[in-house]
């Protein structure tokens, strides 16, 4: 029996000890390290040569994505199968482009975990989760455009910003935390392709978003 051996890549420790026992306690596979920033990542890949790199979006230094870009210009062998707690369109989007061969969300059940990681191994593509598949059948149909590609909560996020709210008013609003706003704004920001909130706003109106 073929051992496949996976690179866990996650900031998050609660997560990768989760996901490393979930593994652990499968027979043909083999946990060969874990990663907490995208940069420690790129490193194993180059030391250790895994066969599958369970990869998560948010991670410091070097994003998800990023670290995908890197593997793809460095054509490296390793399967990329992203983990993410996200189905932000652009995520989709950025890590297909750059030869990601699925995209879970941390919800999927252990066994579709597992599965794909099998599938990814054996050279599989498209292991998407079900949030995944309606991003990029949007995606496709170009309905994702005329959202902006907005996630849900992005949308919850967006008319405060535009009522001039500031990140502790919209996290008390929405009951989250201000770092989590905070990246929202930034992730609209970035889909809006704009440098202030100002701007966002202005965008969000002239879209008709709001």
């Amino acid at each position: 029996m073929t051992t496949i051996r996976v690179l866990l890549a996650d900031d998050h420790p609660i997560v990768r000890t989760g996901i490393r026992t979930l593994l652990d306690g499968v027979a043909d596979i083999e946990v060969v390290a874990e990663a907490q920033s995208g940069v420690q990542a790129l490193e194993l890949v180059e030391q250790l040569m895994p066969d599958v790199l369970l990869l998560d979006m948010e991670m410091p230094g070097l994003s998800g994505v990023d670290v995908a870009k890197r593997l793809k210009l460095l054509k490296s062998p390793v399967r990329v199968l992203a983990l993410s707690a996200y189905d932000d369109a652009q995520y989709v989007r950025n890590l297909l482009t750059n030869g990601a061969s699925g995209y879970l969300t941390k919800e999927e059940a252990p066994e579709m975990i597992v599965d794909a990681v099998r599938g990814v191994a054996r050279g599989e593509e498209g292991w998407l989760s079900r949030r995944a598949v309606a991003t990029v059948t949007a995606w496709a149909r170009g309905d994702a455009d005329d959202s902006s590609g907005l996630t849900e909560r992005e949308q919850e996020v967006l008319p405060l910003i535009v009522a001039g709210k500031t990140n502790q008013e919209i996290a008390l609003a929405l009951k989250i935390s201000e770092k989590t706003v905070e990246k929202h704004v930034g992730s609209i920001l970035n889909k809006f392709n704009v440098a202030s909130r100002v701007e966002a706003a202005v965008q969000a109106v002239q879209r008709g978003l709001i």
